[in-house]
């Protein structure tokens, strides 16, 4: 690990404006991503901003829904039980992730922002456009089992690995923001993580310095809430193919999708296909897929997860 310099930020406004003027600077707080990169040396920030302290970390009603503070942590957020009555695909998402002592640690911002877990994005021997632009992505021509197969470029094809965003994705969250001046801003889940193009060091749509200090919920849209993930083990594995899906009882609905790209992915197509059943949904969510030897499998496995989740909604 680098040497860096530390110091606790006293407001939301003053650690975005700490950010701003120091180039390297991080925000730290439960550090369950960062601080790993950091011992690999792949994060090598010159200065932490502690931001625990800011009193980010309720969970209120706003709205008809929920504001949740960047800070709430996982397993407060999933054992909450405004959020397991209205928004239980949220829960059983995060209860999905990670393991307990990780859920007890981590943030609401801090998962929306946890890097891709692509072996060549850990792996400092290899190159990686993410870890270092311009050097090549050694997955292209390597092996891609975990890895995208749609919203891909030709610079990178690494996933997002959040189970919360998935599940955030299909209830239309927002994320709210302040920025080193003071302004706020609202940004949709859809527009917060950014598809890789030819800037694939670049994942979110914040700004320097710009930071997080809640997300928000609308109001409860009833139907039943399933999330489904599938991986190579049954706990304290990353997905390779997860469902987040909301489904009224006449069989239409709502469905984003983890595993199978840069971001959460969901198509307005593919909700308005839902009910017309899984082959129809998949077949709009994966139009275009681009796919590799050791990952085409992702193709029919989302059809086949879709398939289960619309099983479950209708028992």
């Amino acid at each position: 690990m680098k040497p860096f310099t530390y110091e606790r930020a006293k407001s939301p406004q003053e650690a975005a404006a700490k950010a701003a003027a120091k180039p390297g600077a991080k925000f730290i707080a439960g550090g369950t991503n960062l601080l790993d990169l950091m011992k690999l040396q792949i994060e090598t920030p010159t200065h932490l901003i502690d931001v625990n302290d800011l009193g980010l970390d309720k969970i209120e009603e706003a709205d008809g829904g929920l504001r949740i503070g960047a800070l709430v942590l996982n397993t407060d957020l999933a054992a909450d039980q405004r959020v397991r009555k209205d928004y239980g695909v949220l829960s059983r998402a995060l209860l999905a992730g990670a393991s307990g002592q990780l859920r007890n640690k981590a943030t609401t911002a801090g998962n929306l922002l946890q890097r891709t877990r692509c072996p060549y994005f850990y792996d400092t021997n290899l190159p990686c456009n993410k870890r270092k632009p311009g050097s090549g992505c050694g997955a292209l021509g390597g092996y891609s089992r975990q890895l995208a197969v749609i919203g891909t470029s030709d610079a990178c094809i690494a996933t997002h690995p959040s189970d919360m965003a998935v599940a955030m994705r299909v209830l239309d969250a927002q994320v709210e923001t302040i920025d080193p001046k003071g302004a706020k801003r609202s940004i949709p889940i859809a527009d917060f993580h950014r598809l890789p193009g030819d800037t694939p060091q670049v994942e979110t749509a914040l700004a320097p310095g710009e930071f997080i200090t809640a997300v928000t919920l609308p109001a409860p849209v009833g139907g039943r809430h399933i999330y489904r993930k599938v991986r190579d083990r049954a706990s304290y594995a990353f997905a390779l193919i997860s469902v987040a899906a909301v489904v009224q009882e006449d069989g239409s609905g709502a469905i984003a999708v983890g595993g199978v790209a840069h971001k959460p992915w969901r198509v307005a197509a593919a909700d308005a296909a839902l009910v017309n059943g899984a082959k129809a949904a998949s077949g709009q969510l994966l139009a275009g897929a681009k796919t590799r030897p050791d990952n085409a499998f992702k193709v029919p496995l989302v059809e086949r997860t879709i398939a289960a989740a619309l099983a479950e909604a209708k028992a």
